[in-house]
């Protein structure tokens, strides 16, 4: 149980979560509640919508990877959004909310995501304001870039950490 768990939404007035499919019926699974953990939540700072490729080096990650692919920075993690996404980035109002840990468990321990199948009430909720600005000031570097499906298939086949998102969204090449 991790005890910095949120969840991202555009809808500022959410009382209780309910358990949903993953994925809104996408993927495979049982409904839960999905929460990501404070270390990670950059990775949730966008349009729910949004298609993203994060990715960060492990301990024993190839050093000629990390080298070509995360580049000359000292950031923990790099969110790499389609390029097409700026303006909706820009005006989307995303909000916060703090979840209470008791029924959450594990899902990936990697990416920070945890799951709950029971319903949870939120502890707060806040705006995100500047998703640009949460972006930069979380640490994390940010790139747009017009396709994301080669850096999805260089990060598939690297020693690095890697978190794929809405890639459903991203139009394939």
């Amino acid at each position: 149980m991790a005890d910095d768990l949120f969840h991202f939404s555009e809808d500022p007035g959410i009382a209780r979560f309910e358990p949903r499919p993953p994925g809104a019926g996408r993927l495979a699974g049982p409904p839960v509640v999905w929460a990501i953990e404070g270390q990670r939540a950059a990775h949730d700072d966008t349009p729910r919508d949004c298609p993203r490729v994060c990715f960060w080096a492990r301990p024993g990650s190839d050093p000629a990877e990390v080298d070509r692919l995360l580049g000359v920075t000292d950031a923990m993690d790099v969110v790499a959004i389609k390029g097409g996404w700026p303006n909706r980035v820009r005006a989307c109002r995303l909000f916060a909310y703090r979840l209470p840990g008791a029924t959450f468990v594990v899902h990936d321990p990697e990416s920070g995501y945890h799951v709950s199948r029971e319903p949870v009430a939120p502890l707060a909720v806040e705006p995100v304001g500047d998703l640009l600005a949460a972006l930069v000031s979380s640490g994390a570097v940010l790139r747009f870039t017009p396709s994301l499906w080669s850096l999805h298939r260089a990060l598939a086949r690297s020693t690095l950490g890697f978190s794929m998102i809405r890639m459903w969204n991203a139009a394939r090449e």
